[in-house]
Formats: C-alpha cells, sequence, structure tokens
C-alpha cells in the first residue's frame, strides 16, 4: 500500500511513551485493528504523482480557527477519491494518540504537514511524529497502538517514482505548518502535535527483546567485522545510533547511512540484485563476516556471510531453531511459527523437530498478525525478505533478522578468544542443514526428471483465529518427495503484474548440501518451464533470478 496502515497488540515492552500515550485514555481501552489510507490502487506511479496529487489535496478548503478553540472544518468531495478514517469507528480515534512516520522518500515531508491537519481535522489528540523531518521506520511505528507509516516499501523514490494516497473526504484543521526537525510538542487547542526522537523508544524495545551485551561482545571484537548497508533509506537513522553508539560496531562498516528522498537514485530492495554493492563486498577478497541489509521502510532484510548467501527462508528458519537459546525474549520457546505458502518449507522442520504448532498462510502480513494477536505464534516469515515475531505485530528488517543473526553468532562465539576461528554464518547454515536437511529454493520473477505428483491445487486458507476464507492465492504442484513448483500472480508494484515460479526441493543426503542451488533445482526449472511455457510467453529465455 502507498500508505501502510499499521497496527500493533498491546506489548508489555512498550517503551514508556508508547505505552503509556494510551494507558489512561477510554478510546484506546482495546487494541486498533487497522487504520487505512484506503487505496484502489496499490502505490501512486510517477505518473499520478505528477498530475494529480497536488490538485487532489488543494481541493480542500477549511475555516479558520484560533489557537484556543477545536480546530473547524469543511468537506471538499473529489469522485477519485475514497474515505481516511472511514475505516474505523469514531470512537477508536477520537482524542486519542496516533503515530506518524515515513521512510524519507521524495514528498514525505509534505505529506506529513497534510496527515497532521487532517487528524486535527477529524479529532484526534495528538500525534507523535518522528523528527528529523517525520522519519520513522515501519517497525518502529509498529510498537505504537496504532498509527501510519508514509511507504511505498522497497520501491524506487524520488519525484519520478513511488508514494502517494487517494481518499474521497478530507476535513484538514486550520493549523500551520508543524516543525518536524527538532523535538518538542506544540498545542493547538484541543488537539497537539509532538516530535520525538524515532530510535529512543524502539532501541529501548529492542534492548528488552536481545542480549545487546552479548552482541556488543561480538560487534567490538577486533577478530570479527561486520556491515551493513540502510541503502540511503529510513533505517539509516537507526543505523548508527543501534549498531555503533549502542553495541560498538565500526563507524565505517555502515553503508549509505544517509536517508535520501530519491534513495541515492536506487532501488531500496535488499536482495542480490539491487544491493549490489554490499554483495561485492561480502564475497570480495577477505571479506567482512556479516553483512546486512534492509529495505525503503526498515521492515525487510538480507543477510549474508563472508561469500555467502542465506536465503530469506532458510534464515527465518534459522532463526526459530536458535531462538530459545540465544533471544532472551524467547527463553520460555516460541509459541508458534508460520511462513506464507510460497516460502520454502525449511520452517515446518523446525516446527516439526521442536513439537510446536505451525501455520501455512496467505501471502499478506496480516495473517500472521491475526496469529501474533490470538497468541499462536511467536516467529513468522517470507520468502520476499520478511522476518518478524510477536515483540511487534510487524516484520522487522533490521531489527528481528539482523539483531538474531547477531545473536546467534554472539551467542556461538562467546568462549572464542581472539585468534581463534570463529563460527561464521556459513557454519551456522550448514550445521542447521546438517540437523534438519537443507530445502533448496530459489524464486523466479518474469516480467510479464521424474517426479510424482502427490496434488495440484489453488492454494486456500482459512484464518483459525476468525474464520475468513481467502482462495486463489496460487497455484501449488506438489510431490511426494516434499518437492513444490508454485506459479501466483503479484501485482505490488506500480502497473501491470509479475509472474512468479516459486521452486523448492528437499534433500536429506547431507553429502549434497554443498550442491549449487541452480543445479539442483534445474530438472524442476525445466518442468517448471515446460509446464507454463512462460518462454513462449514473456519471450525471454532467461527469469530475472531472486535466490
Amino acid at each position: 500500500m502507498a500508505l501502510n496502515s499499521i497496527t500493533s497488540r498491546p506489548s508489555s515492552l512498550l517503551s514508556k511513551k508508547f505505552k503509556n500515550c494510551c494507558a489512561n485514555d477510554s478510546t484506546f481501552s482495546h487494541p486498533i485493528k487497522s487504520i487505512y489510507f484506503l487505496s484502489p490502487i496499490p502505490l501512486f506511479s510517477k505518473f499520478y504523482l505528477k498530475n494529480n496529487v497536488s490538485r487532489a489535496f488543494s481541493s480542500v478548503s477549511v475555516k479558520a480557527s484560533s489557537a484556543s478553540s477545536s480546530p473547524s472544518t469543511t468537506v471538499a468531495q473529489s469522485p477519485e477519491l475514497k474515505a481516511l478514517f472511514d475505516s474505523l469507528p469514531p470512537e477508536d480515534y477520537k482524542n486519542g494518540i496516533l503515530v506518524l512516520g515515513g521512510d524519507g522518500r521524495y514528498f514525505n515531508l509534505e505529506a506529513a504537514q497534510i496527515i497532521i491537519k487532517i487528524a486535527a481535522g477529524n479529532g484526534v489528540g495528538k500525534i507523535l511524529v518522528g523528527n528529523r523531518d517525520g522519519i520513522m521506520s515501519t517497525p518502529a511505528v509498529s510498537a505504537a497502538n496504532g498509527g501510519f507509516v508514509m511507504s511505498a516499501s522497497h520501491n524506487p523514490g524520488g519525484p519520478d517514482y513511488d508514494w502517494g494516497i487517494k481518499i474521497s473526504e478530507i476535513k484538514m484543521g486550520d493549523i500551520p505548518d508543524v516543525d518536524l526537525s527538532h523535538p518538542g510538542q506544540i498545542d493547538y487547542g484541543n488537539f497537539s502535535v509532538e516530535v520525538v526522537d524515532p530510535v529512543a523508544d524502539y532501541l529501548e524495545l529492542m534492548e528488552n527483546v536481545f542480549d545487546f551485551s552479548l552482541i556488543r561482545s561480538l560487534l567490538s571484537r577486533s577478530d570479527f567485522r561486520f556491515v551493513f548497508d540502510a541503502m540511503h533509506a529510513v533505517t539509516g537513522a537507526y543505523a548508527k545510533p543501534i549498531f555503533v553508539d549502542k553495541l560498538g560496531a565500526s563507524p565505517d562498516s555502515i553503508l549509505n547511512g544517509v536517508p535520501l528522498e530519491d534513495f541515492g537514485h536506487g532501488h531500496p530492495d535488499p536482495n542480490l540484485t539491487y544491493a549490489k554493492d554490499l554483495v561485492d563486498i561480502m564475497y570480495g577478497e577477505n571479506g567482512p563476516d556479516f553483512g546486512a541489509a534492509s529495505d525503503g521502510d526498515g521492515d525487510r532484510n538480507m543477510i549474508l556471510g563472508r561469500g555467502f548467501f542465506v536465503t530469506p527462508s532458510d534464515s527465518v528458519a534459522i532463526i526459530a531453531a536458535n531462538a530459545q537459546e540465544t533471544i532472551p525474549y524467547f527463553k520460555a520457546g516460541p509459541k508458534g511459527l508460520a511462513r506464507s505458502m510460497p516460502t520454502s518449507g525449511a520452517l515446518d522442520r523446525v516446527a516439526q523437530k521442536l513439537n510446536l504448532p505451525f501455520y501455512e498462510v496467505p501471502t499478506g502480513w496480516k495473517y500472521f498478525g491475526n496469529l501474533m494477536d490470538a497468541g499462536k505464534l511467536s516467529i513468522c516469515g517470507e520468502e520476499s525478505f520478511g522476518t518478524g515475531s510477536d515483540h511487534i505485530r510487524e516484520k522487522m528488517g533490521y531489527g528481528m533478522a539482523v539483531l538474531a543473526w547477531l545473536s546467534i553468532l554472539a551467542f556461538r562465539n562467546k568462549d572464542k578468544k581472539v585468534g581463534e576461528k570463529l563460527v561464521s554464518v556459513s557454519d551456522v547454515v550448514t550445521e542447521y542443514w546438517a540437523t534438519y536437511g537443507r530445502n533448496f529454493f530459489s524464486r523466479y520473477d518474469y516480467e510479464a526428471r521424474s517426479y510424482t505428483l502427490q496434488f495440484a491445487d489453488d492454494f486456500t486458507y482459512t484464518d483459525p483465529v476468525d474464520g475468513s476464507v481467502v482462495s486463489k492465492q496460487g497455484i501449488r504442484f506438489v510431490f511426494t518427495d516434499g518437492s513444490r513448483i508454485i506459479f501466483r500472480l503479484s501485482g505490488t508494484g506500480s502497473a501491470g503484474a509479475t509472474v512468479r515460479i516459486y521452486i523448492e526441493q528437499f534433500e536429506p543426503d547431507a553429502s549434497k548440501h554443498d550442491v549449487d542451488a541452480q543445479i539442483a533445482l534445474k530438472p524442476l526449472i525445466d518442468l517448471a518451464l515446460s509446464t507454463s511455457k512462460l518462454k513462449e510467453f514473456t519471450g525471454r529465455e532467461q527469469p530475472t533470478v531472486i535466490t
């Protein structure tokens, strides 16, 4: 979504500011389920942004009001747009507190000023906004009871790229623009805006989840090198305070650490294609021991070792397998595990071995959220580089995934003296394969041997919490040995759609775990292409590979 709905169930680990802001407010006596900017299109394309945004907002009319009285408004109608606060009953936001932040892309600062006025015009009592011009990551906003994230996720930013909302009715308070560059509070009658440090409260939450002393013992070692690529996106505001100032990493370990409106002309999608600079460093001669990257709004991740890439499917499984031993928040063990349907079955095997409840859900984080709200789920992930747990209700690229991996490595190396060989990322992964077997996995993105088929279906999911049914989530071909071919249509970009093919083959034989994934998967790849005839459909011999 262009402006994502962000929700979170209340947590005992929320920082004092976010936890107490609603503690005495009857309007927040139950968790906010959703605050939406409804959007019939997933993102504003560069054409819509240029041609329609300023016109849509300029059609709003407001009545003047004094600072000593409640803001009064008139309503402007536009046939193109849908309503703003209509997704919630008034009792869920009137006179309450909401959080606002964005990933720093082009138009976020201007949009933040507009949204503040809209909140004032709709009776919201207070808005908490990230300083540094409204920057706040998706995971950080998710630590609050409710609010808004301005982001197009991992899509490119800048004047010619993606951002925007579509609404039909706007109620705006007649208040001046707010200085979002410095912390502080300003009151306008019954409405107030507090500009807050976007890092401090989130950092406090993370310190309650992870053992920061343990992680610091690793990052401060002279024989361990760490690098984090913020991709000129929102996590640039968090990287130095967390990794350098708090955890002792070297200042030069942060790459592209300054948030930019156009992400430095880059594509803030942390994978082998778009995070090429980091990949080149990690695969270079004498590369660092551990590398990671996160996306535009900070909720996706990529994990790398020296000359070694960890697939997102393996990453969440390895985190789950090691969580109880290495992360204090999980010392009692996870409640349950879940993955999206296209994601590899590696996590399934962890759940089976640890005797944990397991859920296979449709693509979409809300299904994980339902399970978390019901107390059924602790750790989850998806093949599109998203990893999360129930300490908040969102995926956390730089938080959950990166800090979890650092926790695992720190725990495994805590007794190692300087000069001794350290347990590496590749060691952790290969030992995991030796215990659980390896799920070879690759995803093939197309723009526009002998196997015994066990079943084929169009994946349908029944939510165990609310009973809702979601169908047409992807065509599955599942073979008797556990191998799978999945075809799924994705339409998350600005225009058109992507046909995605997911290939998975389970290999229990440890002697074959070092085989290159493309070689191991080739028979299934050939079968998938011959089945779908996508070569003829797309006119392309080679797809884009997201391994």
